[in-house]
């Protein structure tokens, strides 16, 4: 399966048959040609795609990148949409009518139309929007701001912000439990989750992991949290009943963290060798890695 550009941000949802992938390639709206895909990027060049841009003069053309909905049964792309500025993480709400993303050059997000292409709205959240998550019943999308150390909720009825949540510093990535009641953000620059009381709407409580954090994800009960220690080489696991905590190296770099349901397994990404580990989430052990072309990024489970 391939995109025609640069694959930053993906996602899917039970059920649609789709994938939304997004790119941080930027491009003049209207040219929606893609430029040759980058034989290799550089660690320091990936970094740089988590800075703010330079803000662009009035007079600057407006920039655009695009999002690919491709067809998981063949690998069609059947629809590029382009949306404003570069896309860091996408998600699609449930029932795939509607795909978020998340653009920290311009501290918004995106809400497409997927059955017309049309953006409907674009929503301002906060500073260096990173991360987004959709409750199951599809009524509102969390959207992490690595800028301001906060949470947007979003109401997808009006797709308007109602309210914001104050976590830890520079919050990127989030994962909901399955009731959705509780939202666990990875806090980058201080190594911690913070835990958020939806219904509360705030922070009850904090997990100290230690050194800068990345990807996040539970169990299939919800009873354990899974973490990717990125500076400290290691992967975590949270009894998220008793906070006692378990890890096991693992190296260099662990990325971006999932894990699939019914396997009892993670797949995690290294940010510095083109590979995904394969770990039993029992035992934290390795059972397998498998080699990819480049640098695994945003990852989604999806039945065809």
């Amino acid at each position: 399966m391939k995109s025609p550009q640069p694959c930053h941000g993906m996602a899917g949802t039970p059920g649609w048959g789709s994938l939304v992938a997004g790119s941080y390639d930027e491009r003049p709206a209207g040219d929606n040609a893609a430029p040759p895909k980058p034989k290799g990027v550089s660690q320091k060049d990936h970094e740089a795609h988590h800075a703010k841009k330079p803000a662009k003069t009035a007079a600057a053309a407006e920039v655009v990148s695009i999002l690919s909905v491709i067809r998981i049964a063949d690998g069609a792309i059947t629809r590029r949409i382009e949306v404003p500025g570069a896309v860091h993480h996408t998600v699609v709400v449930p029932g795939g009518r509607f795909a978020v993303a998340t653009h920290p050059n311009r501290d918004s997000v995106s809400v497409v139309d997927l059955s017309s292409g049309q953006i409907l709205a674009e929503v301002r959240t906060g500073p260096l929007p990173n991360y987004a998550v959709a409750l199951p019943d599809g009524k509102r999308v969390y959207v992490s701001n690595a800028g301001n150390s906060t949470v947007s909720e979003i109401d997808t009825e009006h797709w308007t912000v109602r309210r914001s949540f104050t976590v830890g510093k520079s919050p990127e990535h989030m994962v909901l439990s399955p009731d959705g009641a509780a939202l666990y953000v990875a806090n980058v620059d201080d190594g911690s989750i913070s835990i958020v009381s939806l219904p509360e709407g705030s922070v009850t409580d904090t997990l100290q992991i230690g050194g800068a954090l990345h990807g996040l994800d539970l169990s299939d009960d919800g009873k354990t949290l899974f973490v990717s220690g990125r500076e400290k080489n290691k992967v975590v696991a949270v009894d998220l009943t008793t906070k006692k905590m378990r890890s096991k190296p693992l190296a260099p770099a662990p990325y971006h963290l999932i894990a699939v349901p019914g396997t009892g397994k993670l797949y995690v990404s290294s940010a510095e060798e083109s590979k995904l580990w394969v770990v039993d989430q029992g035992s934290l052990a390795v059972v397998r890695e498998i080699l990819i072309p480049g640098q695994g990024h945003q990852m989604v489970v999806v039945s065809k």
